[in-house]
């Protein structure tokens, strides 16, 4: 089990994740940016909106989610 945060993963807080793998963790992630934007939260809106920048750039976010993927993998096992 490891752990990160929202901000660690290029959100906007400081919520935190437990999971198994960068997998999981992203998901999680994921539904919560969503959650919170939905409920108008600005700063995660504006997060998510980086991302769905950063998506549309050929290459860009499989570049993203390997660094991220090896920053998981490098975190001690909680």
């Amino acid at each position: 089990m490891k752990t990160m945060t929202c901000r660690q993963l290029a959100g906007a807080c400081d919520q935190e994740f437990r999971a198994e793998t960068f997998e999981e963790i992203a998901k999680m992630s994921e539904r919560h940016a969503t959650e919170l934007s939905k409920k108008g939260d600005e700063a995660h809106s504006a997060k998510m909106e980086e991302m769905s920048k950063l998506m549309r750039k050929p290459g860009a976010f499989e570049k993203w989610y390997e660094e991220m993927r090896r920053a998981f993998d490098d975190l001690p096992e909680d």
